[in-house]
């Protein structure tokens, strides 16, 4: 696949009215990745062929439209267009129903490649945006920032083209019911694909000469997406076996794995973080099978070979969005938040489960990036880094110019002789053999279509560094101090090419992904500067992105100028995986720092959350608020961990861990019923709900409860948290009871107060199945014990 031409694509049984091949999700979800699909509809269509991205982009109108006063970063980046955009409001489905017009939804993000490309090929040109501007109200949306309508349009395209991704364009009636979809297009007609200008004018056609029988297919479709969509309890009692559901799911990554390169695709291959997380759960439930043993290699290999490949960011560090190859090699080099949060909690799990330190060299490195780039100066994290940047300034942005390497500028930048080496060698030849550089570029024209990264380098781990050192008969000491002396050198040198665009907008949900990623690292590395930072992120939330009259939650905020904070006005309020992330991130938060504030805020967004998304009827939680999505066909339940993981599936293990830290009866009857209502989901694709059945064992297995009775800052208490922070226990919750009795947790839990220290020291408990252990004062005591 090219990231440079077309995005991945798959046949997968076309749509009837069309021949058209479009894009899918390689068993991910959609919002992994933007790329190409096509038109689905029942409007006949012509065949087309993708356009060449122009050379430079057009000079940009002097007058802006209506994007000019929004704060989205993407939306800014349409704001002079010439196209008569909208934001998503009343104001535009008004102009719709008056002027009785269609109404062109285009949506993506700000770091998205095909966005960009659609918008120089298609929103700057003058006429296709007189055809927009004549027949149709066009409206533009952050998918970041209204996941809402996101998810119902997509849901959408998938359905009726078996492809998604973004850009997403579709039209709709003027009461918000689509009648056709697509992605990307280019902006005339080829031979395999249809142009956007000629959609438009079919589109046009049709709603001149057959709107009623648009409106009526419409109708019918939204019916039937109404009724495919549903998750409900129905009639079910209980949720699936766990002990059933986890055997499926793991045959089923297991009957995919790649044995060679790890991961589970052949390409595009995503890290999915929510498959890895299932797989050590599995491992420890299985620990003395063949099937366990299995799981936990496949996760362990996977994060190796992608640690090792180019998906990871050797000179700054961190996570590109994707690989294009089987290898990991040539990435998509978009940088995601979510990634990186999600990635630095998988590398340190790793290494409590290996006690191998590249485990946690790569975690430590993931957050090092995040601190340095995606950080903003009051604690919250920015979204993303683009992948594309213009190689010098002044020209043109292509994708992966900040990241590549020529081995003439590695040689330039590398000069030094390498004394004792069995061979004349350079510090630059040796960083590329180790690295895989070649004169020629190891980026294959298959992956380069338009020769723009000819020549160039993605630096991968080729050797270990034993190979290398025995290659030049140098010391493995030696070389990893050449190799990280070099990588410094190069990266001193990166830091004067043009930056990718930066999304400095800020979204709860992400941030309190980022809070986990830093508490849990943090924790288990014992490292006090990473808890730090995640509760300089709580803060952050909580400052920003909290309304404290309500109770609710802000979706978004963004970088001002001189470090400040701005908010939309009115501001964007929060969704479900708002809520769930951010209580997740508390929730570790609590655990690494033992500061009990955060478990109580935890508390009280975990009420909101229930009181805005809970379905009393069906069970679970909706995407979003009632009101808040008003006039939406669909009010949807995700049932998908993808590139995140499900709102639904946090919330699961959430409302566990908080009926562990409070006892409160109806979070544990919640979270049944909410894994009740998944049933029938979980049961028909397990792999595409891993993050919920690895909930689902939790909860029939029942978590641990650790209380360690202690000062907080003596020594031996340390010890024993330390203890339990350095074991992979993900069913657990660890309760620090300081002999308060008038402390918030000693007030939920009254039984905390009949615990004792045994000989005035540090003592913990460990509770499981409502059994109690004897009390324990020595850490290799207590790791006996968890090891159980």
């Amino acid at each position: 696949m090219s990231h440079l031409s077309s995005p991945p694509q798959k046949q997968k049984g076309e749509h009837k009215g069309h021949s058209l091949p479009r894009g899918s999700d390689r068993g991910s979800s959609s919002r992994d990745k933007d790329r190409s699909a096509t038109v689905n509809s029942s409007v006949p269509m012509p065949a087309g062929g993708k356009g060449s991205r122009p050379s430079c982009t057009s000079a940009p109108q002097k007058v802006p439209n209506r994007l000019i006063n929004e704060k989205s970063p993407y939306l800014q980046q349409h704001a002079y267009n010439p196209v008569d955009w909208y934001p998503w409001g009343q104001e535009a489905f008004d102009k719709a129903k008056k002027e009785n017009k269609p109404i062109f939804l285009s949506v993506g993000y700000s770091t998205c490649h095909w966005c960009h490309m659609m918008e120089e090929e298609s929103f700057q040109n003058e006429e296709i945006s007189r055809l927009l501007n004549e027949d149709f109200v066009s409206v533009k949306v952050d998918r970041e920032e209204r996941p809402d309508v996101d998810k119902v349009y997509m849901t959408f395209v998938q359905a009726t083209s078996s492809g998604g991704g973004w850009p997403m364009n579709v039209w709709l009636t003027p009461n918000l019911q689509p009648f056709v979809g697509g992605t990307y297009f280019p902006p005339e007609d080829g031979l395999t694909r249809v142009g956007f200008r000629t959609v438009l004018l079919r589109i046009r056609e049709q709603w001149k000469q057959n709107k009623n029988t648009l409106l009526e297919n419409s109708q019918r479709v939204t019916t039937a997406l109404v009724a495919r969509s549903e998750i409900s309890i129905g009639d079910r009692q209980l949720p699936p076996s766990a002990a059933t559901m986890s055997s499926r799911c793991f045959q089923q990554l297991d009957e995919g794995y790649d044995e060679e390169y790890g991961g589970f695709a052949e390409a595009p291959k995503f890290p999915t973080p929510v498959i890895l997380s299932f797989l050590f759960s599995y491992w420890l439930s299985h620990r003395l099978t063949q099937d366990g043993s299995r799981a936990q290699q496949m996760a362990l290999h996977t994060l190796k070979m992608m640690a090792n490949g180019g998906i990871r960011d050797h000179v700054g560090q961190g996570f590109h969005r994707y690989s294009t190859d089987r290898q990991w090699q040539v990435p998509h080099f978009e940088k995601m938040l979510y990634d990186q949060a999600q990635l630095a909690v998988a590398y340190s799990q790793a290494f409590q489960i290996s006690g191998d330190e590249f485990y946690s060299e790569v975690a430590k490195g993931i957050l090092q990036y995040v601190t340095r780039s995606l950080s903003h100066r009051s604690g919250g994290f920015y979204s993303a880094e683009d992948a594309d940047s213009a190689p010098e300034r002044g020209m043109r942005p292509r994708e992966g110019a900040f990241y590549v390497w020529t081995t003439k500028e590695v040689q330039q930048l590398l000069p030094d002789s390498v004394l004792g080496a069995s061979e004349p060698l350079t510090s630059g030849q040796l960083l590329m053999k180790h690295y895989g550089l070649t004169e020629a570029g190891n980026i294959s024209s298959t992956q380069d279509p338009k020769g723009e990264l000819h020549g160039q380098n993605v630096l991968t781990v080729r050797y270990s560094l034993e190979l290398t050192a025995a290659r030049f008969g140098l010391d493995v000491e030696a070389v990893q101090t050449l190799l990280n002396t070099g990588l410094e050198k190069i990266f001193q040198a990166r830091k004067h090419r043009p930056k990718p665009h930066m999304d400095s907008k800020m979204l709860a949900a992400w941030n309190g992904l980022m809070v986990s990623g830093f508490a849990v690292t943090g924790a288990v590395l014992g490292s006090d500067r990473f808890i730090s930072q995640a509760t300089s992120g709580a803060k952050f939330l909580k400052r920003h992105m909290f309304d404290v009259a309500s109770g609710r939650l802000k979706r978004t905020c963004y970088a001002g100028t001189g470090g400040t904070v701005e908010h939309s006005t009115p501001p964007c309020w929060g969704f479900l995986e708002d809520y769930a992330f951010v209580v997740r991130g508390l929730l570790d938060l609590y655990e690494a720092s033992h500061e009990s504030s955060w478990l109580e805020w935890a508390l009280r967004l975990q009420d909101t959350q229930d009181r805005l998304f809970w379905d009393a009827q069906g069970g679970g939680y909706f995407c979003s608020e009632a009101e808040l999505g008003a006039g939406l066909p669909l009010r949807l339940k995700d049932d998908q961990d993808g590139a995140e993981p499900s709102a639904n599936s946090v919330s699961a293990h959430n409302l566990l861990r908080l009926h562990g830290l409070t006892g409160h009866k109806d979070w544990m009857d919640k979270c049944v019923c909410l894994l009740t209502a998944f049933s029938e989901r979980m049961r028909r694709v397990p792999v595409a709900l891993p993050e919920m059945v690895r909930a689902l064992s939790a909860q029939q297995q029942t978590l641990k409860q650790i209380v360690i009775c202690g000062d907080p800052q003596a020594k031996d208490t340390k010890a024993l948290i330390q203890c339990v922070h350095s074991i992979y226990t993900p069913n657990k919750v660890l309760i620090l009871a300081d002999g308060d009795p008038s402390s918030f947790l000693s007030r939920q839990l009254p039984f905390l107060n009949s615990l004792r220290r045994l000989e005035d020291r540090a003592t913990a408990y460990v509770y499981e199945n409502q059994a109690c252990s004897m009390p324990i004062t020595e850490p290799c005591e207590l790791r006996k014990l968890l090891h159980q």
